[in-house]
């Protein structure tokens, strides 16, 4: 039997079996989306990053890497500044926050905080959060389905279906316990496969020297910090890269693990680990990619040639540089990385099905029983829909990813930073932010001639905040319960 299938098997008997126990642990829905706010630093920290980043970093980004050179730095440098901003702003303020108003999920806490009645922020919350969720999701089935059609030589279909049985198994059982512990697992494949990989090829190429001149005679944009552009083509390069950061505060899978962490204390102890983890897994992630350029060549991806699909190049170079027991684990690594953002998803989508709209609008005494076994039923339903959208799917995973978490980024993040420190807030001003995030990326991602110019996430988020403060100060919330908050925020 092939190995890499043995250690698949392996792995997926670990992680089901990490559901099955977490199940047990279910009794309330408390229990299974937040793990009962019970999530030490290492284990939230490492679930938050493993969670963010998907099969993108280990799929999307080396493939960026290979076709664009030294230009696919600014990701790196955009995404960990956003991941350091987000635990610094966002984590401990929202912790305390949620448990204040008893919150579940994001769109708990904007109605909580803002008084809104007319559950109007909770159910443009939830629209909005199952649609860019559906893209996300389809693009972690996708991923599983490259690397297992490369690997194995099974078709794609095939591929994302295990991929989906898995994660939708473990996840509908488990809930964010058994999320947050297998995210645990696979964050430390997901690090070792991005650290260990680039300094293999590094040392076969005679080490950083020998790295260096390699990539200086591939030539061309290899070497250049905008590939292929000048003026504002080279301007909008660089601020989209950058810009993927400002998405972090926004996505509301990672921001559970800051509701779910012990204590605000522990906030601190998961920023150094996050941050830490982030640094080695992205400059990894681009070494991959920068080092597969100067070791094959820029020729080397294409039809009939080495792969067939840039994105399909770590797979590649862990089977052509690493002893297969260590290419094993790499490409189990990057079914992890799908797996960790997946479930994640899933499970966000649940939440805003049970809780948000059910338990909040439909039913208030649901037993914990029923609410549950409906989480579990919508996240059967959301994951059955992404694979179907990955199916009929015809983009590039890190395409489908940075247009979903360009939506998600710039409907949330604006209203999420300013609601928490900012007490001026209203109601108006959230719901003008969730809705100019979203039309704005929607808009500009399908219109040829807006996509071409910038990064949707760009306007979205800048328009997004601007309307929640205008907004806010238009319309501000009213009564002596706003103005008490209001001397105390």
């Amino acid at each position: 039997m092939d190995p890499l299938v043995i250690g698949l098997i392996l792995y997926s008997l670990v992680i089901l079996g990490v559901g099955l126990r977490s199940a047990r642990s279910n009794r309330t829905l408390d229990d299974y989306l937040l793990a009962d706010r019970k999530l030490g630093p290492w284990v939230a920290a490492f679930s938050e990053r493993a969670s963010g980043e998907s099969a993108w970093l280990l799929i999307g980004l080396p493939g960026l890497a290979y076709a664009t050179g030294l230009g696919a730095l600014w990701v790196g440098v955009g995404c960990c500044t956003g991941i350091a901003f987000s635990w610094l702003m966002i984590a401990r303020r929202l912790r305390v926050e949620t448990e204040r108003y008893e919150a579940l999920t994001l769109a708990d806490y904007f109605e909580a905080r803002h008084h809104d009645t007319s559950h109007l922020l909770r159910l443009t919350a939830t629209a909005i959060i199952l649609f860019f969720f559906t893209f996300y999701v389809a693009a972690q089935f996708l991923a599983a389905g490259k690397v297992l059609n490369y690997y194995l030589n099974i078709p794609p279909l095939a591929g994302m279906a295990i991929g989906a049985v898995l994660v939708l198994f473990y996840t509908a059982a488990g809930g964010l316990l058994a999320v947050s512990w297998t995210d645990l697992v696979q964050g430390i494949i997901m690090l070792i496969t991005l650290a260990l990989l680039p300094l293999a090829v590094m040392a076969e190429l005679g080490g950083p020297a020998g790295f260096g001149r390699a990539l200086q005679a591939v030539g061309g944009d290899a070497l250049s910090w905008a590939p292929g552009a000048t003026g504002w083509a080279a301007f909008s390069g660089v601020a989209g890269s950058l810009a993927i950061g400002l998405g972090y505060m926004g996505q509301p899978h990672l921001v559970l693990r800051f509701m779910a962490i012990t204590s605000p204390e522990d906030v601190s102890r998961g920023r150094i680990i996050a941050v830490t983890w982030a640094v080695i897994a992205f400059f990894g992630a681009i070494l991959i990619g920068l080092t597969g350029l100067a070791h094959f060549g820029p020729d080397a991806v294409g039809p009939g040639q080495i792969v067939a699909d840039q994105e399909q190049l770590m797979p590649h170079m862990a089977r052509a540089f690493m002893p297969e027991w260590v290419a094993v684990i790499m490409i189990c690594g990057a079914i992890a990385a799908m797996m960790s953002t997946a479930d994640s998803q899933l499970l966000a989508s649940a939440s805003a099905i049970s809780e948000d709209i059910y338990r909040r609008m439909i039913n208030p005494d649901a037993s914990h029983k029923t609410l549950v076994a409906l989480g579990r039923g919508a996240t059967l339903v959301v994951g059955v829909i992404g694979f179907l959208l990955a199916w009929r799917a015809g983009d590039f995973v890190y395409d489908m990813v940075l247009y979903a978490w360009a939506g998600l980024g710039a409907a949330f993040g604006p209203p999420l930073l300013l609601s928490l420190h900012w007490h001026r807030t209203s109601r108006a001003g959230v719901m003008a932010g969730f809705l100019t995030g979203t039309i704005v990326v929607v808009v500009w991602y399908n219109v040829a001639s807006l996509k071409g110019l910038l990064y949707e996430m760009i306007p979205g988020f800048i328009l997004s905040l601007a309307l929640t403060v205008l907004f806010s100060l238009l319309w501000p919330d009213t009564g002596p319960r706003h103005a008490k908050e209001g001397q105390n925020g």
